[in-house]
């Protein structure tokens, strides 16, 4: 026991410094890395993202019990969620709010039987693409606009659902590269305290695929 003392009144500067990040990282911001691809192009794998912790509610340290709402994620957001259904952490774009009607008809979606709009957009970079080619679109609804990644050789076998109605403190999940993500399709709607934060930017990008050397062009890229 002495000598268990005598270690933590030698190091309380440190372990109060760990201490004090761990809180910061739980409860204020955190980084996580992007190790698949289900968000390209928007989020490259090999991405650091900043998580914006107190986007939505302020939190108890450690936990998801939330001491005070913020704000309500919205459509077109990047959150990021702790996942039951998935049983891992996921970073996904917001699709349907409470109280909204969506559908996919042939990748394409409609938010309270509204369409969304099209148009051919290009993308370099993305490795995935030599051994799965696929074209890009910005898909855009009203003011809200993002790239979204289509395989040309291995669609998804959920291009099509719905309509459904999300319900109340529940949200409709998709990714960016939408034949390769695993979202609402597969596990349903997400439940809001789940949601842990919002994805605001890049802090650093390491390419895999070359020897986890930076990408330049990615520093500080905001997510949108």
């Amino acid at each position: 026991m002495r000598t268990l003392i005598r270690f933590l009144t030698r190091n309380r500067g440190f372990i109060t410094f760990m201490l004090c990040m761990i809180m910061f990282r739980s409860a204020v911001a955190d980084w996580n890395v992007v190790p698949t691809g289900s968000m390209q192009p928007t989020i490259r794998i090999g991405d650091r993202i900043l998580v914006d912790k107190v986007a939505y509610d302020i939190r108890l340290p450690l936990t998801h019990v939330s001491l005070l709402h913020l704000a309500d994620p919205q459509r077109g957001e990047i959150v990021v969620l702790d996942s039951h259904a998935a049983n891992e952490r996921l970073v996904k774009r917001v699709i349907g709010i409470p109280g909204d009607e969506v559908a996919m008809r042939g990748n394409v979606i409609f938010i309270n039987g509204h369409a969304a709009s099209y148009a051919a957009s290009s993308y370099t970079g993305i490795h995935d693409d030599l051994r799965d080619p696929a074209h890009y679109q910005t898909e855009r609804d009203g003011t809200l606009h993002h790239a979204i990644r289509l395989s040309d050789q291995h669609p998804s076998p959920i291009s099509s659902f719905g309509p459904v109605k999300v319900p109340a403190g529940q949200y409709l999940l998709l990714g960016d590269d939408r034949d390769n993500s695993m979202d609402s399709r597969y596990f349903g709607f997400f439940a809001r305290d789940e949601i842990v934060g919002r994805a605001r930017r890049v802090i650093v990008s390491l390419d895999p695929q070359q020897h986890c050397l930076p990408r330049g062009d990615r520093f500080g890229k905001a997510l949108d």
